[in-house]
């Protein structure tokens, strides 16, 4: 007898019939909310696969001039072509773009500025496009210019000239420093495909592009121009990039020639000159990405010798061309020397305009700078957290390892990692100061090279930061006990009643001290224990937001210590004074929290709970537990993808060093007592700066790490 088992109903996502309805219902869903992409997007699939344009080039079948467009179309009467070229790709390289473009593109734009306008400037600007485009080439060719003369015989297709201009139009919705990067990524692409290309369709980019990037706030419905200029990092990174792209151009022309509008781009560089080249111009490109004022001058030697060599070279071709000798000149390399000399023009003219933001001093001025300020830096945060007050991590402030910004009243520290400069919390200022010690700390940041960003930032500091145009997500949690009218009753602080229990019968009693005060005996056992936590983590100890003992030694920081009878110290808190205006500590936050390996479990429990007391006692309001970094309660449905990526590598930091340093479950611990959570935001300038700044988190975080350290922990 053969016995079957009856397979178990599966879930829709292991189905993949069920797969494919949910695939289905998605597609469908994305084609209500941008119909015009997905009729545009239809329409391409089936006209490639009809023509057989995805799979090779339109000039190739009889019938191309009656769907490409162009000066020998629109003479045989096909004047429906500059419309149905939209549909078919001259090459299947160019339909497959096409395909791509409108997909992502297009996609992105309807749902920036609607579909009634993404349709009307598709249409009119590739009709437009086009038909202006034919019309200068029929014109040009009678001046029996080749480039002209060649084009005035040559067909073309595809939506791109449409698209573009869709793109332009809606970047102009897109916020600061979006809306200038892409603008500069559609010009360079433009301008590039113009030079060096020269074809039909390119032309017909470039002409619609003049007109939609100045009318594109009007046509998008995007509100009045914005104001102000490019700021310092937008002037770097432009640059930077302008030089990358040169270096790829002079690859691609080495590999792979083309014909241009000023002839064949072959040349007769050799490998070892073109690689020379790039390294320059690659090297050049981080210098001037890092504001160094000396590759600024050497982009500016570079950018006046191509202009004035290509104005030599543009008046000895027109001379001889007025005077019949142009038979007699033979320039190897023209095609590609003079758009070469066109990106440096106006890279020389970028430099110039954006001359302030290439004054980054040197690494020796700035670690002389440094040593400079440290003497004094933290005397100044202190006096400042004594005046102003601060949040409950801006004693951390006064620690030897920061930088100091010292405003006209106020300091911001900060530590400087993997070109991150990463401030500590709030800056200490009065509030009405917040916005302006924003800007001196961006303008520092920015002059010197770095990436600026602020970590575990209150919620108010956070607001006025979006409000000055930074960006604030949320990366952990402050937990907070409020002390007035605490008492440790009811079954939810059953496990602190059970703490004081077993200290009591063991015989363990709780001090308050400063422990630069205690005898070297109980130092040395609080150093002993500290050393045994260390010791079992096999990774360094982690700093920046997480003191040690030589923190705790601080006259102003106070220590809980748990001692039984023989004066033996099982369990050690430390506690950072929180300040509020006028010199009154409002506040203690918890910094150290290590146990005597052999000491009674719950140590760490009775020595909280019996902080609380004592400082209830005292008149303090509340004590922060403190945000365990890469933990929180929850995640975030807000922000954008960039966050959400950023939310991900430090979920995943978090899990990596959990079994080392047990983040999450000190999260858990703290619920224990009841607390209350606040937000703590990292304030950083825009998503592209992500990426960087939490590899510089990290080395805050782990700044004596080795490589074979990170390594290990990654396989583990």
């Amino acid at each position: 007898m053969t016995v079957t088992a009856r397979p178990e109903p599966t879930e829709a996502g292991d189905d993949p019939r069920g797969r494919a309805a949910v695939t289905v219902t998605r597609a469908l869903a994305t084609a209500r909310r941008r119909p015009v992409t997905a009729v545009t997007v239809l329409l391409l699939l089936v006209a490639g696969c009809v023509t057989g344009g995805f799979w090779s080039p339109l000039a190739d079948r009889p019938w191309a001039s009656g769907l490409a467009t162009g000066v020998p179309a629109l003479a045989a009467g096909h004047w429906w072509t500059p419309l149905s070229a939209g549909l078919v790709g001259a090459h299947p390289a160019g339909a497959l773009v096409g395909l791509v473009l409108a997909a992502v593109g297009l996609g992105w734009a309807e749902g920036r500025i609607g579909s009634r306008r993404t349709l009307a400037v598709l249409v009119i600007a590739q009709l437009a496009g086009l038909l202006v485009a034919v019309g200068l080439v029929a014109a040009l060719a009678a001046t029996g210019w080749a480039w002209a003369v060649a084009l005035a015989g040559a067909l073309t297709g595809g939506i791109t000239t449409g698209m573009l201009a869709v793109l332009a139009v809606a970047s102009a919705t897109l916020a600061a420093p979006w809306r200038l990067r892409l603008r500069l990524v559609l010009v360079g692409v433009v301008a590039v495909g113009l030079l060096f290309l020269g074809s039909l369709a390119d032309t017909a980019h470039a002409l619609v592009l003049v007109v939609a990037l100045p009318l594109g706030r009007r046509v998008a419905g995007a509100g009045p121009a914005p104001t102000g200029r490019p700021g310092r990092r937008e002037f770097r990174l432009v640059a930077a990039a302008g030089l990358v792209v040169i270096a790829v151009i002079r690859v691609l022309t080495l590999l792979v020639p083309v014909v241009g509008p000023l002839g064949d781009t072959a040349s007769d560089s050799t490998v070892v000159e073109t690689l020379v080249s790039v390294v320059i111009s690659l090297l050049l490109a981080e210098g001037l990405r890092r504001g160094r004022r000396p590759a600024w001058v050497v982009g500016l030697v570079l950018g006046v010798f191509y202009l004035l060599l290509g104005l030599l070279v543009i008046v000895a071709v027109a001379y001889a061309q007025a005077t019949g000798q142009s038979d007699q000149i033979e320039l190897v390399g023209l095609a590609v020397f003079v758009p070469n000399a066109v990106l440096w023009s106006a890279l020389l003219v970028w430099l110039v305009v954006g001359r302030h933001a290439f004054a980054v001093p040197s690494r020796r001025r700035l670690r002389r700078r440094a040593r400079g300020s440290a003497a004094t830096g933290p005397e100044v945060a202190r006096a400042a957290l004594h005046r102003y007050g601060g949040s409950t991590i801006s004693w951390m402030a006064t620690w030897p390892e920061n930088r100091y910004l010292e405003h006209a009243d106020g300091v911001t520290a900060y530590r400087v990692h993997a070109g991150v400069a990463v401030a500590l919390g709030d800056p200490i200022v009065a509030p009405a100061e917040r916005t302006a010690a924003l800007g001196d700390f961006r303008a520092l940041a920015e002059r010197s090279g770095w990436v600026p960003c602020l970590f575990s930032t209150t919620e108010a500091l956070a607001d006025d930061s979006r409000a000055a145009g930074w960006r604030a997500l949320q990366v952990a949690e402050d937990t907070l006990i409020d002390l007035e009218g605490l008492e440790f009753k009811g079954k939810p602080w059953q496990n602190v009643r059970s703490a004081f229990n077993r200290a009591g019968k063991a015989g363990i009693e709780h001090r308050m001290v400063h422990l630069a005060e205690e005898p070297r005996s109980v130092v040395a056992q609080v150093r002993a224990i500290s050393e045994e936590w260390v010791g079992d983590k096999g990774l360094p100890e982690m700093g920046f937001t997480l003191g040690g003992v030589e923190e705790a030694l601080d006259p102003e920081v106070r220590t809980g210590l748990a001692v039984d009878a023989e004066g033996t110290v099982h369990g050690v808190t430390s506690w950072l004074p929180v300040y509020g205006a006028d010199d009154v500590v409002v506040g203690w936050t918890l910094d150290v929290m290590r146990r005597r390996q052999d000491g009674f479990r719950a140590v760490v429990e009775y020595l909280i709970a019996s902080a609380c007391l004592t400082f209830q006692a005292e008149g303090a309001s509340y004590l922060s537990l403190s945000g365990a970094p890469l933990a929180r309660t929850g995640d975030s449905d807000d922000g954008v993808e960039g966050e959400h990526v950023l939310d991900r590598v430090l979920d995943r930091m978090g899990e990596l060093l959990e079994p080392y340093y047990g983040f999450r479950s000190l999260h858990t611990f703290k619920a224990k007592f009841q607390p209350r959570y606040a937000p703590m935001f990292l304030v950083y300038r825009d998503e592209a700066d992500l990426p960087r700044v939490g590899v510089g988190i990290g080395r805050a975080y782990l700044p004596d790490a080795r490589v074979r350290d990170l390594v290990a922990l990654v396989r583990s």
